[in-house]
């Protein structure tokens, strides 16, 4: 996948419309420093811009694997525009989260905004809720974000306990 291409067509896509983004998944990680391979290209957007998000894909090239009230996914014919994924937020949350969002380097000469470590945490702890089977992936990636230097501890424990996934937590802090 060219990723350098994909995210330069879509924070283009982004500013355009003006709908509010960041990255998450793999690159968000890396961003903060936690390396961990991917294929594809993962996105927190405001619920405003899916829909304009979908024709905009759609019209490009990419075929919608899946669609549901909170995440998309796509996948383009051509291997070098690859699999994307969106998680869609209401407008409360899109605030919280974008207000804190700061611009950082993803890859070289390209900067994309990235979600607080917390918030990063968060987005995995309802990912585990929503499909147990990703929950041995994300435990490693929130351990990663919870040695990350000024995170804070009880933020991302109060998202498990929100998400009755407490248990999980306390599984963390044990290793």
């Amino acid at each position: 996948m060219d990723f350098a291409a994909v995210l330069t067509g879509l924070k283009r896509f982004f500013e355009h419309h003006h709908v509010r983004y960041a990255l998450a998944g793999a690159f968000a990680l890396h961003a903060h420093g936690i390396t961990r391979a991917t294929g594809d290209l993962d996105f927190v957007v405001e619920e405003s811009g899916k829909e304009p998000l979908r024709r905009f894909l759609a019209e490009t090239g990419y075929d919608e694997l899946y669609v549901s009230e909170g995440f998309s996914n796509h996948l383009h014919r051509d291997g070098a525009l690859g699999r994307l994924d969106f998680i869609y937020v209401d407008p409360h949350t899109a605030d919280l989260l974008f207000s804190k969002a700061q611009p950082m380097p993803v890859l070289p000469g390209l900067d994309a905004p990235i979600p607080r470590p917390e918030h990063l945490a968060a987005m995995k702890v309802l990912a585990m809720k929503n499909d147990p089977s990703r929950t041995f992936q994300d435990m490693a990636d929130i351990q990663a974000l919870l040695r990350l230097p000024g995170v804070d501890k009880q933020e991302i424990q109060g998202y498990f306990d929100r998400h009755g996934l407490g248990e999980k937590f306390a599984q963390l802090e044990e290793s």
